[in-house]
């Protein structure tokens, strides 16, 4: 009689996760060149609602295709918040400071959000706070304000889009935070659609707007705003939701550092824009910051650290917890 090795199904649950988390790096990667493009002929407040609305159509049709339900009541507070702070805050702040800054600049600096998710849950959820995350946030700090000064020339508005970016990388790292409770009553998908209802809600006011700049903006803009629904939104946030339910936050976490990079490739390709070296420099200190605060972690203070709790005693741990 064979016997079926325990470890086999683990395996594949691991790289099923990854490449969940690899496909949402990727398109969000992605959707910094888009929202630079469309940009130019939406303002930020129709840019968000243009592709919230795009998104939660794609969701909606995909949960009406799985017959999926209402999420739990027990769910619904950790949506709304997340779908306030992430897919409506983070969303129309993103997009005002990309009319600032190029898309490799905003890359590198919203992606101090792993640390800032790191302090909210050591403030609202009791985790500790070790020194090298301590560290690793002076560091990223030091680097956002190089980034700063290296993009204001004469005047304001880089260093407004600098600040724009650090506010929307506090609104993904509180969504995230929202969040986590969700994913451990609802659906993957459940959340991600809800959620994205919710921040559609939010950016009704901007319904004016939309309409006048979608009769006005080119079709390549247009087209932007739609596929920044349907993937970074609809099929990104899913995947991200679907791969942080299977695997330790700080291993997710560490996916996002890619983004930066794979950012600038992007917007040299499609955009011709290159970040100058001292604002390369500053991203890289952003980087190093996120690093340090995340090295030498033992799996003990992770799993204690996140709260999580297996779905089976040889699954990798869950949290209920991207760009």
């Amino acid at each position: 009689m064979m016997n079926v090795s325990p470890t086999r199904p683990v395996h594949r649950t691991e790289l099923l996760a990854a490449g969940a988390a690899v496909v949402s790096v990727v398109l969000w990667a992605s959707a910094f060149v888009s929202i630079r493009s469309a940009g130019s002929a939406y303002s930020p407040g129709a840019l968000a609602l243009g592709r919230l609305l795009a998104g939660a159509l794609a969701l909606g049709v995909i949960c009406l295709l799985r017959r999926e339900g209402w999420p739990p009541r027990s769910a619904w507070r950790g949506i709304a918040l997340s779908g306030v702070l992430w897919f409506g805050f983070y969303m129309v702040v993103l997009n005002w400071g990309e009319q600032q800054v190029d898309a490799g600049t905003a890359a590198l600096v919203v992606n101090i959000g792993p640390i800032l998710i790191a302090l909210l849950g050591s403030r609202l959820l009791g985790d500790p706070m070790p020194p090298r995350l301590l560290a690793g946030m002076a560091v990223s700090f030091a680097g956002a304000v190089t980034v700063g000064l290296s993009m204001s020339g004469d005047g304001g508005s880089p260093v407004l889009g600098v600040v724009l970016c650090l506010l929307a990388a506090v609104g993904y790292a509180g969504g995230v935070v929202a969040q986590k409770p969700a994913l451990g009553r609802a659906s993957a998908l459940q959340v991600t659609t809800f959620g994205c209802l919710v921040g559609a809600v939010v950016c009704l006011p901007f319904a004016g707007q939309l309409v006048r700049d979608a009769a006005e903006a080119p079709v390549s803009a247009t087209l932007n705003m739609v596929y920044l629904g349907v993937f970074p939104t609809a099929l990104a946030f899913t995947t991200w939701a679907y791969a942080l339910a299977r695997t330790t936050a700080s291993r997710m976490g560490a996916t996002t550092y890619a983004v930066p990079a794979l950012v600038v490739v992007m917007s040299w390709l499609a955009l011709g824009e290159v970040p100058g070296l001292l604002t390369l420099a500053g991203g890289v200190l952003c980087l190093a910051g996120v690093a340090v605060s995340r090295s030498r972690q033992r799996q003990r203070a992770e799993r204690r650290t996140w709260g999580l709790r297996p779905q089976t005693p040889d699954l990798p741990e869950q949290t209920s917890v991207r760009k």
